[in-house]
């Protein structure tokens, strides 16, 4: 935000669980769970890919970006709303609530633009198979990775000093960490022009991105379906489950987040969701790559064997 944007407010008060005092403790001990969890399975993930060199290929290499990506994003929101949780005065520094904000809409939509990525993989393995190490070569899968994170940090930093946000004393966030929907709710000048950049941010990291992934799968299943044996089909779907169930639980709530009218938007039930796509997901994403995939369960074995 540019040096001209006077404001009164100096830091903001996280009220996040506190409306409901009597779900603190169940609260602080989900979190802490998720938080270690998604720290356990997806550096258990990121290991057990470098370790075994059979999983050195370009599905697994997005993986360990995403792996990666789930670890960064639950760090830079999950611990500050277990120190939030039974504190007296959870106040947030307006610098540090803006970058707070800043890492999170990065990693989110850096994961959009990777689940994407892994989508084309999915196409290319299963509809060019004989020309997939060609078409998918290491250069590629470092370029398509590097793309996403690259171009979710630009659109980041352009969401954020498009942003013209004056507060005139109200600093009450309805949320566990510093959301952007929730910071501009507490701003005193019209904020239509900002709820339309945010709209338009939000077509091209979370519409556009699942349209391809929808149309990926389509191709996919239509090539799947000219297979003739019912062993060879259910191989390549196999292929695709986790992925598209990643993809599904992932969109769906963020979709639901950031596409629908402001207007019609609770507080209390958006911070809960919030909740679902920021930890939850990040938290169930190891699980569902590592229980319905043979070779990641095959290298932990061998680990464990070791």
């Amino acid at each position: 935000m540019g040096a001209d944007n006077a404001t009164a407010v100096f830091e903001f008060l996280l009220i996040g669980i506190s409306n409901y005092p009597k779900w603190r403790s169940m609260f602080f001990t989900l979190v802490l769970i998720t938080y270690f969890s998604t720290l356990l399975g997806n550096g258990l993930i990121i290991f057990l890919i470098h370790f075994d060199a059979q999983l050195h290929t370009p599905m697994y290499f997005f993986l360990s970006n995403l792996s990666f990506l789930d670890l960064c994003y639950g760090t830079a929101s999950m611990p500050q709303a277990l120190v939030h949780c039974f504190s007296t005065h959870p106040y947030l520094s307006y610098p540090r609530c803006l970058t707070q904000m800043s890492v999170s809409l990065t990693l989110a939509t850096a994961e959009c633009l990777l689940l994407a990525a892994m989508a084309y993989d999915h196409v290319v393995a299963i509809i060019n198979p004989l020309r997939y190490s060609v078409i998918m070569s290491r250069p590629v899968c470092v370029w398509l990775a590097a793309t996403s994170w690259g171009t979710s940090l630009v659109l980041t930093c352009m969401l954020v000093l498009s942003l013209r946000l004056r507060f005139c004393g109200a600093n009450v966030i309805n949320h566990f960490v510093c959301e952007i929907l929730s910071l501009i709710k507490l701003a005193c000048t019209d904020t239509s022009l900002n709820e339309l950049i945010i709209l338009v941010t939000g077509i091209f990291t979370l519409l556009l991105p699942f349209g391809f992934i929808l149309l990926s799968y389509l191709r996919i299943t239509a090539a799947v379906l000219r297979i003739r044996s019912a062993q060879g089909k259910l191989k390549a779907f196999s292929t695709c489950t986790s992925h598209l169930t990643v993809v599904t639980i992932f969109y769906a709530t963020a979709i639901f987040m950031y596409m629908k009218p402001q207007s019609k938007s609770s507080p209390d039930q958006d911070k809960f969701i919030s909740v679902f796509y920021g930890a939850l997901t990040h938290m169930l994403n190891p699980v569902i790559y590592s229980l319905r995939n043979e070779n990641v369960k095959g290298a932990m074995k061998k680990v464990m064997g070791k």
